[in-house]
């Protein structure tokens, strides 16, 4: 203590009542930082010392750092100098601690002088700490420039250029480290550094260096890109480059190998971030304390200043804190965006690293593991958890930093106000919990809200996959009235939210209010007297204390979320992954035989297999005991009933299924045609290719061999003919030869093909099998076939039995006993394959020419979907104000005003209580106030209830505006689509549709109300700056015309591009989500292809361009928001200076009083953020009103004509009777006609079969009957009726049919078959027992079982057969049957047609069919061909007749 003494005799030790003392201030921060620094090169000197390769300084940067460190010392000097003629005038020894402060401070910079021109030494000092060191050790001389306010003029500017000089010097070592970083390629620095230039090590570094620091410091990398932004629409080409380490695959392989790292124990997603990313992560925490301890240094530079008005002082301190208060806000700048960028970038790298991790995952996890997960679950995985895990990134930092500010900030609050702050800080503090109960009933209200909006878009995507269907039985408005009441609960749980968001808006808006009313009320009551200096630095303080603390409660909810997120995504993660290589090639044991693998393909040894994960202890066997051997080179086909097994034997043998016991050998590659065949959006030569290099012969020769080389003639664009998603605009018989192609070109060892012969005609399914199954591109190869083809089965080397899960029989078709296994083909067809000769002339003859030319007339029913889909058109420029406008009827044009008007209303309060304020300190100062204390409090008490009074009523205007802007939207769009021709929908994608119902309904529902008010605050809030600017400092008006000029110029300049990054971003993304969907539909074939790594590839692909769009979007950002936080900077350089000159007494202008100066500078620093702000929020307006305007492009569709003239009874038709007459029918004007001139007759009760070829017109005949398209021609008749001018929706709802595609929806199965609850469970039974079901129904828990999913607990025979049960539950005169038997083996389809000929005795029955059977028992056959009735008459005379088209078709089906 006596030490201490002796060293600082006159002065405290720490603090002195203003501030630091400044003994603390020359001994720890001066005298201890520098030793630090000595201490740390020396050091670091020696280690260097042991290093074989010192960096090699160029000249340039070694004369940098001498000139730096030159001046620093002639500073040094001069302030010993300065020191020591001090202490000779006043004849006695100076302090101590002063000595030991310039003394150390000479050496610091000698040192550094010294070594900067010793060979090897200039190397340590760009060592990265070091480095590091020279930016901390900026801080120590902040205090400096504050210690007293009677420190001289000349001792103040020494320590504001000792300040500048390290400055300078710490950012100059951090440039020359991070270009070696560049030479080296380190990863860490090369992202910052400009793309395009290439580093080069024996370049001169001077001016380079500079540059290159410059455009990192401005962001002036992103200016080619703006440059083209202004002049034309952006392409992707014209995006930033991304660097290495923020490539998706670099990202991917790194979170990969932190996370293969634990396989040892239990991964963890969040070990393996913080493993990949958590030092990167703690550097820019250090940047972030910079920052936030930076922002502190304003409020305290602005308290001296204001001090120094209220003084009276004309000395240069003045203009010392004036310019110190810019300069500080310059700093600020420039840390908070390269803290921002850095964050940024980090965000970018996790983002990518999980997505693809999270795709990798899909490709290598199998169909029984990932049961466990949803679809719709996997798909938030991608969408929303990935989101919330990288949100994690920002709320870990203000997990510290938020305490850290609001400490720092309530101690100064103490010490300006003693414990009068706790009364305003008790104010927001009482409000947390309040905001925070509010926040977890918002919590609970989105939740239940998020959960009807699942089912909503669930029901609405059910509604536009199967449209047509439900158009075809009349239940578009049954659904959309189930869709409308899961609307309603989701708005009922919307306008909670938003009610209760309007809550937290107005304690949010009023706190500022109540916090000067509360702290500034209780000062005075406490007799202390309030001066500008105190009030308006509490002002500031408080603007940086009720952020963090509003913030707080939603920062740990985001951590909370991160943490669910994180666990969850951790769960899916943690899937086995089933190994696709483990097959064994060794002898394996086969029926009690060892047998060598080298001639077997396939061997199944007593395997039993489940479709449940392998976590699940309980179970139920889809296969038990399996034991099958199949030689190579071998053809194997699999029968069996509806349900028996068969795909799921498939797979097992590709390990898709979780294998109980027993197992499975493959031998070779493998390929799959699923039994519903996946294709993936893109060209259709894409579809073939799946990753393979392109060769032109083989790829004719398949094209050929699978019947599509005619097809392809026929798109256009040919083979890159853009396929939809799903294959939307192909058939379902060139679905299935697209994929069988896709399989044959591969050229796999094993083909596992699923039905691929039931969706195409007798002709092409004949051709296939011999030209393409068994022809020569097959050679020696190993099929596995499921099929009910009849001809298939016996061209087999094995048949193999299925029946309930078990293998009955299995062997060769020639073997004596298998005709007994047989029960469920067809005797006819069975003899008439056998009568059939097997001459590979014939089968040439029916492959050949015939079908290439019949094929050509598919045009009619296919080839119009190339030239309809349209390309969704990308908007250009600004939103047009038509779009406002609209947005503000759907509200309301009364709210809108009123709303508009208390936000006015409310900021003038605003002003007026600050006013107010300033108006109080300056007559209170002045000893001049004719007012008691209490007279002051009532009017800020006024102005604080009237501004609280408008808030309130602002906050719920919007959100009522907001949410019957919500309602009105949704109403409007869902009742054009549902009135909208089936055309629409031909011509526009579901997914588009969809985005519009989901994504831009959501915009429109919680986004655009939200960023519109903030857009309004914003506005009105920038409004009141600039008004109260202009009054209280005249002579910023003369800034205020170049000061618009310029902000507009940035503005168009950013928006121009801005703009064009959002819409980017929205088509960037679309994409991924896509081509994800897909993965989860078509994982089982990409892995049976083995072509994980190339759509791993290709999804990288995606998110590459989608990182491209965002990393330029955020230096975009960056950009504007440091010049806007640079032009705010000189607005308050300006006002302070000026503030300044008005103090000269000599000059004839007064600024304005101590009140009103300090009322602008406080108005004059949030200006930045208001600026960004507002920018921010209108061009985030404009996107948002982009789902407005998507939306409103769906309100002009055309309507299906609903209304007619001929008004029927419930009992019509009642005879059933049908007539065309001379029908013509196009589906566009520029295409064929899809039927020509068709007439015919059909009585009621009669029994008609429809036949012909792919296109041949077939379903035209439906489509016209129920009214899907518009007839060009003639009249269709239903008992004497044209039904033209019967309402439409009464029209199809009299008629039953059964569609080509199952229709299943979620719900109960009783639901299903009778939605609208007309029939009895007996009847309902019986039906059910007719189609063949009842045993399955009564198995998975009878008619309230829970169907999910489009009813994938059945097999797609099985739902074809509930379709029916549904058709003949209809009590209608006319039922229409559209290859209802299809998928379900012969025996069943055969028990169906009895049934359906014993219900439907009465009624007038349309069967469309491929298989011959089903028509054999009708009463008349119709053959169309090119779209004109070409044949018709009974099916046994026409049998008869050798040269009628029909018996044509029976002998070449042979099925």
């Amino acid at each position: 203590m006596e030490f201490m003494k002796f060293i600082c005799p006159d002065s405290p030790y720490v603090w002195n009542g203003d501030g630091i003392s400044e003994c603390f201030d020359n001994l720890v921060l001066g005298f201890g930082a520098s030793m630090v620094t000595l201490a740390m090169i020396f050091v670091l000197g020696i280690i260097s010392r042991h290093r074989k390769h010192l960096r090699r300084i160029p000249p340039p940067a070694k004369i940098v750092i001498s000139i730096v460190a030159a001046f620093g010392a002639c500073l040094a000097f001069f302030e010993v100098i300065m020191l020591l003629r001090t202490s000779l005038n006043a004849q006695s020894s100076s302090l101590f601690h002063e000595w030991l402060y310039v003394c150390s401070q000479f050496t610091v910079w000698v040192v550094v002088l010294i070594m900067s021109w010793c060979k090897g030494w200039v190397d340590v000092l760009c060592n990265d700490i070091l480095c590091f060191w020279w930016i901390v050790y900026i801080f120590f001389w902040i205090p400096r420039a504050l210690v007293s306010s009677e420190a001289q003029p000349i001792r103040r500017m020494e320590d504001i250029l000792g300040a500048t000089t390290v400055f300078i010097f710490g950012i100059s070592m951090n440039v020359i480290r991070m270009k070696f970083a560049s030479n080296v390629n380190s990863s860490m620095v090369e992202p910052l550094l400009p793309y395009g230039i290439k580093v080069d090590e024996s370049q001169s570094m001077g001016s380079g260096v500079f540059h290159k620091t410059w455009c990192l410091m401005t962001f002036k990398m992103i200016d080619p890109v703006m440059r083209i932004g202004v002049i034309k629409q952006l392409n992707f080409e014209d995006l930033l480059q991304l660097p290495l380490d923020m490539s998706p695959s670099s990202c991917h392989n790194l979170l990969s190998r932190m996370w293969d790292a634990q396989q040892r124990s239990q991964p963890s997603l969040f070990k393996a971030i913080c493993s990949a990313y958590g030092w990167p992560y703690f550097c820019i925490g250090l940047l972030k304390v910079l920052n936030d301890s930076l922002g502190f240094a304003g409020p305290l530079l602005l308290n001296r200043l204001i001090s120094f008005l209220q003084q009276g002082s004309t000395n240069a301190d003045g203009y010392i804190l004036a310019i110190s208060l810019g300069l500080v806000s310059v700093l600020k700048s420039f840390l908070d965006t390269q803290y921002s960028f850095r964050l940024a970038q980090l965000r970018l790298k996790l983002r990518s690293g999980i997505m693809t991790f999270i795709y990798r995952k899909c490709l290598y996890v199998n169909l029984a593991e990932r049961s466990k997960f949803s679809e719709g679950e996997i798909q938030t995985f991608m969408s929303v958890d990935v989101d919330r895990v990288v949100n994690l990134c920002n709320s870990v930092h203000d997990m510290w930093s938020l305490p850290f500010q609001i400490g720092v900030a309530l101690f100064l609050l103490y010490q300006q106000v003693k414990f009068a702050f706790v009364a305003g800080v008790a104010i927001t503090v009482l409000l947390i919990p309040v905001n925070k109960w509010i926040a977890n009933l918002i919590a609970n209200a989105t939740k239940s809200m998020m959960e009807q909006k699942d089912e909503r878009i669930r029901r609405t995507a059910e509604l536009l996959t199967y449209i047509r269907t439900l158009k075809m039985y009349g239940w578009e408005l049954l659904f959309s009235r189930w869709l409308m009441k899961t609307r309603a609960s989701e708005v009922k749980y919307l306008s909670v939210r938003k009610y209760l968001d309007a809550w937290c808006v107005f304690f949010w808006a009023t706190t500022p209010t109540l916090f000067s009313l509360f702290t500034f009320g209780f000062y005075s009551l406490m007799g202390y007297q309030l001066d500008a200096a105190t009030v308006f630095t509490c002002l500031a303080l408080f603007n940086n204390l009720i952020s963090p603390l509003n913030s707080f409660p939603w920062v740990i909810n985001g951590l909370i979320d991160a943490a669910i997120s994180t666990k969850r995504l951790n769960r899916y993660l943690s899937c086995y992954e089933s190994d696709l290589r483990a097959d064994d090639t060794s002898r394996i044991v086969y029926d009690g035989k060892k047998i060598d693998c080298k001639e077997t393909a396939i061997a199944v040894h007593d395997a039993s297999c489940t479709w449940s994960s392998y976590d699940e202890n309980e179970f139920d066997l889809v296969l038990e005991h399996v034991d099958l051997h199949v030689p190579k080179g071998s053809m194997v086909a699999i029968i069996g009933e509806v349900g028996s097994g068969k795909s799921s034997l498939l797979n097992m043998i590709l390990h898709e299924t979780r294998l109980i016991n027993g197992s499975i050998r493959v031998t070779g590659s493998r390929t799959y045609v699923p039994q519903v065949p996946w294709i993936m959006s893109g060209t259709l030569r894409d579809n073939i290719l799946l990753g393979k290099d392109y060769d032109p012969t083989r790829y004719t020769e398949i094209l050929q061999a699978c019947t599509l080389d005619v097809d392809v003639l026929l798109m256009v664009g040919g083979d890159n003919a853009c396929i939809g998603e799903k294959g939307i605009n192909l058939s379902g018989g060139q679905r299935a030869r697209l994929a069988l192609a896709r399989a044959l070109y591969h050229g796999s060892d094993v083909f596992l093909l699923d039905d691929v012969l039931s969706a195409v005609d007798a002709h092409v399914a004949r051709s296939i099998l011999h030209d393409a199954i068994l022809g020569p591109l097959m050679n020696r190869k190993t099929v596995v076939l499921c099929t009910h083809n009849v001809q298939a089965i016996y061209t087999a080397d094995i048949v193999v039995v299925l029946d309930r899960g078990h293998v009955k029989w299995v062997g060769s078709p020639s073997d004596s006993s298998f005709a007994s296994y047989l029960s469920f083909l067809s005797p006819n067809e069975f003899n008439a394959f056998c009568d059939e000769p097997q001459s590979s002339e014939k089968v040439t003859s029916i492959s050949g020419e015939s079908i290439k030319v019949l094929e050509v007339d598919r045009v009619s029913d296919t080839i119009e979907t190339h030239d309809i889909i349209e390309v969704e058109a990308r908007k250009e420029g600004r939103v047009e104000s038509k779009v406002y406008k609209e947005y503000a009827a759907f509200s309301g044009w009364f709210v809108a005003g009123v709303t508009f008007l208390s936000a006015i209303l409310m900021q003038a309060s605003r002003n007026g209580n600050d006013l107010w304020l300033s108006f109080w300190v300056d007559t209170t100062g002045n000893n001049r106030s004719e007012y008691s204390t209490m007279f002051y409090l009532a009017v800020l008490g006024i102005f604080c209830f009237v501004n609280s009074s408008l808030t309130l009523l602002r906050a719920f205007s919007f959100a009522y505006g907001g949410l019957r802007a919500a309602v009105r939207v949704h109403d409007r769009l869902l009742h054009n689509l549902i009135d909208a021709p089936i055309s629409f929908f031909d011509q526009t994608p579901s997914g588009r549709i969809l985005n519009r119902l989901s994504s831009d309904l959501y915009m429109i529902d919680d986004s655009l109300p939200f960023i519109l008010n903030i857009l309004l605050a914003n506005f009105v809030g920038l409004l009141g700056i600039l008004v109260v600017l202009s009054i209280v400092q005249a002579m910023f008006l003369l800034l205020l015309v170049p000061f618009w000029f310029i902000y507009s110029k940035l503005q168009f300049y950013y928006r121009s591009t801005s703009r064009e990054l959002r819409r980017l971003d929205s088509v960037s993304r679309s994409p991924i989500y896509t081509s994800f969907t897909e993965m989860l539909d078509g994982s089982a074939t990409v892995r049976a292809f083995d072509s994980t790594d190339f759509f791993l590839f290709r999804f990288m692909h995606h998110v590459e361009i989608y990182q491209r769009t965002s990393y330029t979007e955020i230096i975009a950002s960056l950009w504007l928001s440091l010049r806007l936080q640079l032009l705010a900077a000189f607005i308050v350089s300006f006002v302070a200076v000026m503030a300044i000159v008005g103090t000269h007494r000599h000059i004839p202008l007064n600024f304005g009083t101590p009140g009103l100066v300090g009322l602008a500078l406080s108005y004059a620093s949030p200006i930045v953020s208001m600026l960004g702000s507002f920018l921010t929020s209108f061009t985030e307006t404009e996107k948002e009103m982009v789902s407005v305007e998507r939306v409103l492009q769906y309100t002009d569709i055309p309507r299906e004509k609903l209304t007619g003239e001929y008004p029927v009874n419930p009992n019509w038709p009642s005879k059933g009777d049908v007539q065309f007459q001379n029908v013509t029918l196009r589906y566009m004007p520029s295409l064929p006609p899809a039927l020509y001139d068709v007439s015919f007759s059909i009585p009621g009760g009669t029994r008609v079969g429809i036949v012909g070829r792919t296109g041949a017109g077939k379903s035209s005949i439906l489509n016209v009957l129920f009214r899907l398209n518009p007839i060009s021609g003639g009249r269709v008749l239903v008992d004497g009726l044209n039904i033209a001018g019967v309402p439409v929706r009464d029209l199809r709802s009299s008629i039953a049919i059964v569609p080509q595609s199952p229709l299943l929806f979620e719900g109960s199965l009783r639901a299903n078959l009778d939605p609208f609850g007309t029939s009895s469970d007996e009847k309902i039974w019986n039906i059910i027992e007719k189609c063949c079901l009842k045993e399955e129904i009564e198995t998975v828990g009878g008619l309230d079982v829970h169907v999910r999913e489009s009813g994938g607990m059945f097999s797609v025979g099985q739902r074809q057969l509930l379709c029916l049960a549904r058709a003949l539950l209809k009590s209608s005169k006319i039922l229409c049957l559209d290859e209802c038997t299809a998928n379900v083996d012969i025996q069943t389809a055969s028990k169906l047609q009895t049934a359906i000929s014993s219900d439907c005795e009465i009624r007038t029955t349309v069967t469309i069919a491929h298989r011959i059977s089903t028509v054999m028992v009708m009463d008349e056959i119709f053959v169309l061909d090119r779209g004109m009735l070409v044949e018709r008459g009974n099916p046994e005379a026409l049998m008869r007749d050798e040269t009628s088209r029909f018996s044509s078709f029976a002998r070449a089906s042979a099925m």
